[in-house]
């Protein structure tokens, strides 16, 4: 598991994924002590579009846990953030002497 990588948790990796989820890694909590096969897992839980709803620390069995392979026409796009009207070219604007 690697961090971007998208993962399907169901109950296999734990059973409080009663209903499955999609979680996209940030990383692999290797800093925490767990049973052995067991891992703790920091990322984002995600919706049906593959947007970020909630940042969550999970707890799962290794096995349990199935990495996703998504196309790249399927993965999130990443908005892009358009200037404001007033961001962009500055024109000073001057009046004739009266």
């Amino acid at each position: 598991m690697n961090p971007g990588d998208v993962l399907h948790l169901t109950r296999a990796a734990s059973p409080q994924f009663v209903r499955p989820i999609f979680f996209r890694l940030i990383k692999v909590r290797a800093d925490l002590h767990t049973y052995d096969g067991w891992t703790w897992l920091d990322g984002y839980q995600l919706d049906e579009k593959g947007d970020a709803v909630a940042r969550r620390e999970l707890y799962a069995l290794k096995a349990g846990v199935r990495l996703e392979q998504i196309s790249s026409a399927s993965q999130p796009r990443t908005a892009r953030r358009q200037p404001s009207p007033d961001q962009g070219e500055h024109r000073v604007k001057t009046s004739a002497p009266s």
